[in-house]
């Protein structure tokens, strides 16, 4: 069976109570924006989706999938999966938008993971420290990061168990030897359920839209014998820099250019010696805590580097 008709049949099954619509269908109309158009098969499964969202007037949490898999936090390694957890919550944050209801981090042996629940969904709050069974939770990913998303149809269920919550970060040190393309002052999309960085001011799922500026600093650290790549978020790349958004911005309107700000922050960090600790995702190690462990020669620490 080819790809294509995977999804077709995937996305057949999704909207079986809700249309008449069948995989032969949605094959063609697939088929048609992958080959015809040259539109990559996740933008294409998203777009086909999204027209029969529109038909059907869902929005995208009403639409489930019946049967869905327990599985451990940290083996979610696939985007828009349905999935059951049995977790404790960990942690709660502050959520930084009136849209979230709750957001923090939910935990069992493999390891923790965010979690997102918006105010839409109308669920019970969760409280920290305790366990739960929750069904029918959707997986979110960006920058190789996964997280779940709770919805208007995920079941929660308190537990009387205790869940000894494993530890899935990694420490890694290093000279901070480049910065690559994509750091800085970035935009992101403003869909609430949405946090993908956008390309030309299009976001790959929603299209043409007004971004939300953000930071971030996609760096490679290289302690003379491996070479890790890592991500700082905003807080990490304030944290690193000692540069504020706003500050950011004003240095992007001033000079009506937003690369300056990665080649400010560039300034800054290059050379310099970091130990960091986060959950690995892909190829990136997403920086939770960060450490200089001492000065080092800056021009000998990049010689010492480039030459491996």
């Amino acid at each position: 069976m080819s790809e294509l008709r995977q999804e077709a049949e995937a996305i057949a099954e999704q909207f079986s109570d809700h249309l008449d619509v069948g995989p032969d269908e949605i094959e063609e109309r697939l088929e048609n924006l992958v080959n015809e158009y040259r539109v990559p098969l996740d933008e294409a499964r998203r777009s086909v989706t999204n027209s029969y969202l529109d038909d059907a007037g869902m929005e995208r949490d009403e639409l489930g999938r019946g049967g869905s898999e327990r599985v451990q936090v940290n083996d979610i390694d696939e985007d828009e999966q349905w999935v059951d957890l049995r977790v404790e919550l960990v942690d709660l944050w502050e959520p930084r938008s009136d849209s979230i209801a709750q957001v923090g981090l939910l935990g069992d042996e493999s390891g923790t993971i965010k979690f997102v629940a918006f105010e839409t969904s109308d669920l019970p709050e969760l409280e920290e420290g305790q366990a739960y069974e929750l069904t029918n939770v959707v997986t979110d990913e960006y920058e190789g990061s996964y997280s779940v998303k709770l919805n208007r149809t995920t079941g929660i269920t308190a537990i009387d168990e205790e869940i000894e919550v494993g530890d899935n970060a990694d420490t890694v040190e290093g000279a901070l030897v480049d910065i690559q393309s994509g750091s800085g002052l970035i935009k992101r999309c403003p869909e609430e359920d949405c946090t993908r960085v956008l390309q030309n001011g299009r976001c790959s799922e929603h299209g043409q839209v007004e971004g939300e500026f953000d930071l971030r600093i996609k760096a490679v650290l290289d302690d003379g014998e491996t070479v890790t790549e890592v991500i700082f978020d905003r807080e990490a790349t304030e944290d690193l820099t000692g540069m504020g958004l706003e500050e950011a911005k004003d240095m992007a309107m001033d000079a009506l250019d937003t690369t300056v700000v990665a080649e400010e922050m560039a300034e800054d960090v290059l050379g310099r010696y970091y130990r960091v600790t986060g959950p690995t995702f892909g190829r990136y190690v997403l920086v939770d805590e960060m450490e200089v462990p001492g000065a080092v020669d800056v021009e000998s620490a990049l010689i010492k580097a480039r030459s491996i």
